[in-house]
């Protein structure tokens, strides 16, 4: 047997991380059940202020989630979670992910990057392969290449 897993991402601002990360991904953010949200609330288990809007739209405070467009509704999708903290990032991370870039130019990647707010750290190699070690808004690693 094989599991899934979806993996989680500590955030001081989880939906602006979300909208971030779905921007760079091509993958969406996925869409909260307004009628569901209103019913938890009117059924007592879940308060207004355990809700915020963002874009326009009521959703969760604690979290917002992302995943590639094909994959929305379906059990087992890959899946990002993006959840609120107290505390802001102090060290380096122990899990990072690397952004395939499809072939596409890494150094004009990067620069469209930095123009939404990331930060490039430092350059990587590994025998032939190379690659951009940056830092998505809220100082989380990544690379790409």
């Amino acid at each position: 047997m094989t599991f899934n897993i979806q993996v989680v991402v500590d955030s001081a601002d989880p939906h602006q991380q979300a909208d971030w990360w779905a921007e760079t991904l091509g993958w969406i953010v996925e869409p909260t059940d307004q009628d569901f949200v209103s019913e938890m609330i009117a059924k007592g288990f879940a308060t207004e202020e355990e809700t915020i809007v963002h874009n326009g739209v009521r959703v969760w405070r604690p979290g917002a989630a992302i995943c590639p467009a094909e994959d929305a509704g379906r059990r087992g999708r890959r899946r990002i979670l993006f959840q609120t903290v107290p505390e802001s990032k102090s060290v380096k991370n122990r899990v990072h992910w690397d952004v395939d870039l499809g072939g596409a130019d890494k150094d004009e990647a990067r620069a469209r990057l930095e123009a939404r707010g990331a930060t490039y750290l430092h350059d990587g190699r590994q025998g032939p392969h190379t690659w951009y070690t940056m830092a998505d808004p809220e100082g989380n690693e990544f690379c790409i290449s």
